[in-house]
This record gives structure tokens, C-alpha cells and sequence, in this order.
């Protein structure tokens, strides 16, 4: 059984347009275990062409090819790759090895596209650079070497694997006479060690080193002569294994394709910087958006918060300016209504208000601020309880006492830092006793709640403002869902308690305070959507930026991946690679994009003195968003390098 038999071999190349050229015609061929086989011709004669279906490189279009007596001429890609990376072995002319990568790497390159590189593998690789001369040359990259001790490790690369079939391609063209000449020593001494040989060449004298020499011509073979008979040193012959799918991911391959990755970045340090930057932009920009977003919905949530919650809150019409008892009579809230609010069912607290603006004196200092008259249950409703001190009691509003509590920023202009529990202040000429200080808690909406007093709401009404009503009420039912009953109960109430008509009703208004919040909440919603919607289009343009590097860096890696594919890659290997160097883009430019976003977040924060707040939540999304754009913007560029043909991609220049 012969190891390689070709019968009855067409190819033809037709290109868009041209005229299409026959360049292997009807060729049958036999191939013995052993052999050293020199194809030559004219140029144009198809030796090349040959050589690359002998290789698996390219496909003939009629015509049987039999290896070890099995017709591969109908197999898949992927079985040819593996058919490739275990059974051939390719030397070519311009050396082929691939510049990122030093001596000893190169020469490994077979063994990831087999079951990764093992302790027994890199020895070999070892002990094979050693026996040619290259053991002082391992770290070197290929542009610190000689052509001939290029093509020597393009030698080296070639049999690492110990294929059945070395395939040369011109192996001497690019070297003086010296390499030239070392090179075919090295290639017959392999053939005595029982390795078959297969060599393109053009010269002559280089063709009496082999066993075995045919010519083409047109596409034909026409001379077929036998030199020397096959040397006896033969290895045996394996059977033909292509079972066994290699896993879609192990450790070392997943090293390999990183580091890949890494140096490919390295070697284009401008190109990659770039990409990076296109990236960085857009995961800073999501962070600083989604925080400055963040950061303000917090703010509402918390101003909202301060409000109470289940709050309603009852007020004379504006319109009105009250509640009307009859043509030309107008009456205000009063404690009458207070007590009968706080008897309907579903009611939790009932709180009065009264306010004024007054002018407050401590010694030599004074300031103007609101005073709120209200009751004890204020700081129930709103969860706001004094920093200092306390809030005034039943007690307290029963005897009408002259007590005050002091906002944060009342007691910061009046004290400074003295402590003004038990002090008496001036409140429109009358003394009252600081019993406690609010904390702070900064603005909300348009109005400084730290520059606020409270007093007993009947203390403020009698002593202070000289009225007999109350201005509004808040009403904190008990629970969420009751919140439409108990607004129908305030109404029919207050109906009943002034004698209303059923077309007064318009004369006070019951407001919903959940109500304004949800519509607040859902409003900062929809702003930090459009916020981080800005931010996401910044980094979706750095996607496309990524996917056009990525086209011209598969265009500019062509022959890398035709080598890469000759040598056993399958089509998802080159896949992977590609998508991973585009990935590994992503990821750095989402590392420094969440550093450098975070940074401007701070900046934002600390000199415009606006509300920040960068959340896990925000980190996590734009990184993953950053990878997502990676796999996405990358795979096309990644799938059109997987598809190309290895000896399409081999020619191409």
C-alpha cells in the first residue's frame, strides 16, 4: 500500500473575469513511504500547485486522493487540518516563521493545534534546535537570524511533530550556496532516518539529492525517473487517525491564545492604543453618567424620603385660598378638623403646620429663617429626630411653650460651635429655649431644610403669628394600600366638618405624596437611562472602531493565518485567536475606562459639588458591556480570517 496515491488529479483556477488556467491536469501519482521526491518544471508548470494538494493546502476539483488507502478527496476543512497538523510537515521558501514569536516558540507552534504543548513535547523541540546547531539561539526572534538559520528552524518547526511527509516548497530559493547546501544535507539525512521527503525546485543539481524526480508540464506529469531506491531506515507506517475532537478549550490553549494576543497588541503598540482608547471612552463615559445618574436619583430618593412615607397631604385650594362656608364667608383648618382626621380608621398620625418667616437673635448675632409650628408626631412622619437634644412633646404643645428646634445651619449661624442646648433665643421678640438641633440634611428641592426652627404648632399660632388656624395637615395612613380609602375618607371628613356642598369639594385638595414620588422615581429612571444610553453610543462607536482595526489586522495577518493553518489550525482556532485579541482590547480599555471614569466621577464630585454615587451595579455592567462589544465588533473580523483558504492565504502578498 503505498503511503500517498493521487489518481487521475484536476485543478483548475478560474478568477473573476480571466480566462480560467488548467493547472494540474489529470496527474496520477504514487508515493512510497520513504521516498525522497524532487517535483520540477517550468514556472507555471503546476509543481507548486501539486505540492499544495499533496499537503492538504487546497483541494483538487476532479480526481481521488488516497492516503495510508483511505480517499480523503471529500473531507471536511477541519479533517484536513488535523490531517495537516499530524501527517505533513511544511518548509517554505520565504521561511514562514512568524516574527513575534522567538526560535523556540516557533518551532512548538504544531503542538498547540494538536493537544496542546506537554513537558515531552517542548524536550523534543529542545533536543531538535540542539541537533541543528540553534541551542544558543532559543530566545532570539527571527530577525535576529541568519536565512539559513531561519529555514533550519522552519526545518525544525516542520518535523517537531514527527509527520509522515516533509513538504519543502523551494527551500533553498532565498539562501546563498552555503545555507542552500546545509539545508539539503539536513533534508537528506532526514530521509535516512525513514522520514519521506517531498521538494519543489527548479535546479537541477538541487534535484539529484533526492531518490526520485518527476517533471510537469502544463499541469501534466511527463518524466517520472528514480535516482536511488528508497533507503531502508523506514519508520512504520501509523494507521490514519482523525477521531478524537480536540476539547474547545483547554488551560494551555487558552494561555497560548492570550499570550498570542498580547504580543500581537505589543508589535502594533499605536494601532492597539488607539483601539484601547476608543474603548476606554466609552466604559469612562458609561461609569461618569451612570454615576452623576445614580448619584442624583439618590439624592430624590433621599429628599423624598424626609418627606415621610404613606404621606397625604391636605391644604386649602389655591384658588380658593381656603375653605368656604357660604357666599362671602372663608374658613381656615382648625383643631376641630386636627381631631377628626386622627379618627378616621386607617389613619397612623395626623400632623398640623403653621409657618412664618421671623427674625431670630442671639446675642450679637441674628438671622432670618422659617419657623414651622407643628406637632410632636413631626418627627415620627418624617424619620427625622435631633442630632442634639430633643423634639418638644404633647407636653409642650398643651402649655404652649416657648421651645424651639433649631435646624443645622440655624445653629451653626446663631452658635457656631457652641453648644445651644438650654440657651434662650429672640423669635420676633420673644424669648424661647433651644431644647435641640436637627441634623443636617441639606437641600431639597428648592428649599434648605437646615434653615428651619420648629415650635409646638399651638405655641406658634397663639405667641408667635396671632392666628387660630392651621395651615395644612400631612396624614400618614397605615399601610401603602389603603392610601385611595383614606384619601375618600379625609374628603367626605372635612365635607361633613364645614357643611360642604358636593361642588365646594374643589375649595381644598387631598395630594397623594407616594404618588409624587413614584412619578419623581420614574422620571430619574428615564433620565439615567438616557444618560447611560448617551454613554453606551460613545462606546458602541468604539465597537466599530475595533471591528475596522480588527479587518485590516486580519488582511495584514493573511499569510500568519495560512502559515498557522498548514501548520493544523482549525477554523475555530483562528476564530478564537482573533476574537480573543479583540476581547483582550475590550478588557483593557474597560480596566482603564472604570479607573478613568471613577476619576472623573470624583472630579465631578469634589469641584461641581454634585451628588456622585458609582455602584457595583454600574462597574460590572459597563465591563461586561466593554467584553460584550469585544465578542460582538470582533466576531465578524475574526470569522472572515477562520474562513480563508490555507493556500490562498499563503500566496497571498
Amino acid at each position: 500500500m503505498s503511503l500517498i496515491e493521487l489518481q487521475s488529479i484536476s485543478k483548475i483556477y478560474a478568477a473573476k473575469g480571466a480566462v480560467p488556467v488548467k493547472a494540474l491536469d489529470n496527474v496520477s501519482l504514487k508515493i512510497e513511504a520513504g521516498e525522497f521526491l524532487a517535483i520540477m518544471g517550468a514556472s507555471g508548470s503546476g509543481k507548486s500547485t501539486l505540492l499544495a494538494v499533496l499537503g492538504l493546502l487546497d483541494q483538487a476539483d476532479q480526481g481521488d486522493y488516497f492516503l495510508l488507502g483511505k480517499n480523503i478527496a471529500r473531507l471536511p476543512e477541519n479533517n484536513y487540518a488535523i490531517l495537516r497538523n499530524r501527517f505533513f510537515g511544511f518548509v517554505f521558501q520565504s521561511f514562514n516563521l512568524l516574527p513575534k514569536l522567538n526560535v523556540l516558540e516557533n518551532t512548538l507552534l504544531p503542538f498547540i493545534y494538536d493537544d496542546g504543548v506537554s513537558p515531552a513535547d517542548h524536550t523534543r523541540a529542545l533536543d531538535l534546535l540542539k541537533k541543528i546547531g540553534l541551542e544558543n539561539r532559543l530566545h532570539h526572534r527571527p530577525n535576529q537570524l541568519s536565512g539559513g538559520q531561519q529555514q533550519r528552524v522552519a526545518v525544525a518547526r516542520a518535523i517537531a511533530n514527527q509527520p509522515l511527509v516533509i513538504l519543502a516548497d523551494e527551500p533553498t530559493g532565498n539562501l546563498d550556496s552555503k545555507s542552500a547546501r546545509e539545508i539539503i544535507n539536513l533534508l537528506q539525512e532526514l530521509n535516512r532516518q525513514g522520514n519521506t521527503i517531498i521538494m519543489v525546485t527548479h535546479e537541477a543539481e538541487l534535484a539529484k539529492s533526492a531518490t526520485r524526480v518527476i517533471h510537469l508540464r502544463d499541469g501534466q506529469l511527463v518524466d517520472d525517473i528514480r535516482h536511488a531506491a528508497i533507503p531502508s531506515a523506514q519508520t512504520a507506517a501509523p494507521t490514519l487517525q482523525m477521531s478524537g475532537r480536540r476539547k474547545w478549550f483547554t488551560l494551555s490553549e487558552l494561555k497560548n491564545y492570550v499570550y498570542e494576543a498580547w504580543l500581537s497588541l505589543l508589535n502594533s503598540k499605536l494601532r492597539s492604543f488607539l483601539s484601547i482608547l476608543g474603548v476606554l471612552i466609552g466604559v469612562a463615559a458609561v461609569i461618569a453618567m451612570l454615576a452623576m445618574g445614580s448619584g442624583a436619583k439618590q439624592q430624590v430618593q433621599q429628599s423624598m424620603a424626609s418627606l415621610g412615607t404613606n404621606l397625604l397631604m391636605v391644604r386649602s385650594s389655591f384658588r380658593a385660598g381656603g375653605i368656604s362656608m357660604g357666599s362671602g364667608s372663608v374658613t381656615r383648618f382648625t383643631f376641630d378638623d386636627f381631631a377628626a382626621l386622627k379618627k378616621i380608621e386607617d389613619v397612623k398620625n395626623v400632623v398640623p403646620y403653621v409657618n412664618s418667616k421671623v427674625q431670630m437673635v442671639y446675642k450679637n448675632h441674628n438671622w432670618n429663617t422659617t419657623t414651622i409650628g407643628t406637632s410632636p408626631n413631626y418627627q415620627v412622619v418624617r424619620s427625622i429626630y435631633p442630632d442634639q437634644g430633643r423634639f418638644f412633646a404633647e407636653s409642650d404643645m398643651a402649655r404652649r411653650n416657648k421651645v424651639v428646634v433649631l435646624g443645622f445651619q440655624v445653629a451653626k449661624e446663631l452658635f457656631n460651635d457652641d453648644n445651644p442646648l438650654g440657651k434662650l433665643v429672640r423669635i420676633n421678640r420673644i424669648n424661647f429655649e433651644v431644647i435641640g438641633v436637627m441634623p443636617e440634611r441639606g437641600v431639597s428641592g428648592f428649599q434648605n431644610v437646615d434653615d428651619q426652627v420648629f415650635v409646638p404648632v399651638t405655641t406658634a399660632m397663639y405667641r408667635l403669628f396671632g392666628v387660630d388656624y392651621i395651615s395644612y395637615f400631612d396624614i400618614q395612613a397605615k399601610d401603602l394600600d389603603v392610601m385611595s380609602d383614606v384619601t375618600d375618607e379625609i374628603t367626605q371628613t372635612l365635607i361633613k366638618q364645614h357643611r360642604l356642598s358636593s361642588d365646594q369639594t374643589e375649595s381644598f385638595e387631598v395630594r397623594n405624596m407616594a404618588e409624587i414620588q413614584k412619578a419623581a422615581m420614574e422620571t430619574m429612571a428615564v433620565m439615567g437611562l438616557l444618560l447611560g444610553s448617551i454613554a453606551a453610543v460613545s462606546l458602541l462607536v468604539g465597537g466599530i472602531g475595533i471591528m475596522n482595526i480588527m479587518l485590516v489586522m486580519v488582511m495584514e495577518r493573511t499569510h500568519e493565518i495560512g502559515l498557522r493553518k498548514a501548520l493544523g489550525a482549525q477554523n475555530r482556532d483562528i476564530l478564537v485567536q482573533f476574537l480573543v485579541e479583540a476581547i483582550l482590547i475590550c478588557v483593557s480599555g474597560g480596566l482603564l475606562g472604570i479607573l478613568v471614569g471613577g476619576l472623573i466621577a470624583w472630579s465631578v464630585s469634589t469641584f461641581a459639588s454634585w451628588a456622585i454615587l458609582i455602584t457595583l451595579r454600574s462597574i460590572l455592567l459597563a465591563f461586561f458591556f466593554s467584553v460584550a462589544v469585544g465578542v460582538i465588533f470582533g466576531l465578524w473580523p475574526a470569522w472572515r480570517a477562520s474562513k480563508m483558504l490555507p493556500v490562498e492565504a499563503l500566496r497571498y502578498e
